[in-house]
């Protein structure tokens, strides 16, 4: 019985949170939703892709639960496809978030989705050291 435990728990998959620098500076968690975090130097954007999509609607926001909570939301978001984007020159409240709380709730019109924060404080704590490009 224990092999058969130890077995089953090998087989599943871990969904923990990862950090690579380059080509750009991307943290990503591959867990429902998906999630990616990006700085090419300039432009911050986060990814969130789910196989059911996203619905189109006028404001997207996010709740982040925990010691540091808080919600942001934007109009400034698009869909595409299974992925919905947000673009912005600056993400403190975004890395704060996903750094500072235990879980997230991403939502848009009538869809909310829940996204575990669990091991993406040292992740976010790596991302925050990727350098700004001077602007030509």
């Amino acid at each position: 019985m224990r092999y058969f435990i130890l077995l089953s728990c090998l087989a599943t998959p871990l969904t923990a949170w990862e950090f690579t620098p380059t080509p750009i500076c991307t943290i990503r968690h591959d867990a429902e939703p998906k999630v990616e975090v990006t700085f090419d130097g300039t432009i911050y954007a986060i990814h969130l892709t789910r196989p059911e999509g996203w619905e189109e609607a006028e404001v997207f926001s996010m709740r982040f639960e925990g010691p540091n909570g808080l919600t942001i939301s934007t109009t400034r978001h698009r869909v595409e496809g299974t992925r919905l984007t947000v673009e912005d020159t600056g993400f403190g409240n975004v890395l704060n978030g996903l750094q500072l709380n235990a879980t997230a709730t991403a939502s848009v019109g009538a869809t909310s989705v829940a996204i575990d924060l669990e091991g993406a404080a040292p992740v976010v704590a790596e991302f925050r050291q990727c350098e700004v490009q001077p602007l030509a």
